[in-house]
């Protein structure tokens, strides 16, 4: 399953957004991993990209399923 994953950071007026193939419940074991240990986030999309993050900076974490594509004029 794919999840859209978008990172707030201090200071920073744009969020990280991507798509990785981690789920949910990796995701977020990894987050809370990285902040009882401090440090650095490390996730990786469903490309291979890694998004490294300190995480003195994380403001929010917003986890979710990934839109999928829609087809079609929808409601006009």
């Amino acid at each position: 399953m794919i999840v859209e994953v978008r990172i707030g950071v201090q200071n920073v007026a744009r969020e990280i957004a991507f798509e990785s193939k981690q789920g949910v419940d990796e995701v977020t074991r990894i987050v809370a991993a990285a902040l009882e240990v401090g440090g650095y986030l490390t996730l990786n999309d469903d490309k291979g990209r890694s998004f490294i993050v300190p995480v003195a900076a994380l403001g929010y974490i917003n986890l979710g399923e990934a839109e999928k594509g829609r087809v079609g004029f929808g409601t006009i």
